[in-house]
C-alpha cells in the first residue's frame, strides 16, 4: 500500500456535506474543512486519488505542495 499524501479538494458548495461523506467513504481522512469556500484538505493513500476525483460533486483534487523560503 502506498503512503498517504496530502490533498486539497474543491467541491460543490451546495452539496458540501453529501460530498464530504462520500469522500470519507472513498478513503479520505479530512484534516481541514472550509465549507463556505467549498474546499477541504486531507490525506489519502496515493492510489486512491483517482477514486476521490471520481466522486460526484468533486471539482478538483490537487496534491499539497510544500514550499520553503530561504532565510534572508
Amino acid at each position: 500500500m502506498s503512503a498517504p499524501v496530502g490533498v486539497i479538494l474543491a467541491v460543490d458548495r451546495a452539496r458540501y456535506a453529501e460530498v464530504l461523506a462520500a469522500l470519507r467513504g472513498a478513503g479520505l481522512t479530512v484534516t481541514g474543512e472550509q465549507p463556505v469556500l467549498g474546499t477541504l484538505s486531507g490525506t489519502v493513500v496515493e492510489d486512491r486519488i483517482a477514486a476521490l476525483a471520481a466522486v460526484d460533486g468533486v471539482q478538483s483534487v490537487d496534491r499539497e505542495r510544500a514550499s520553503r523560503v530561504s532565510p534572508p
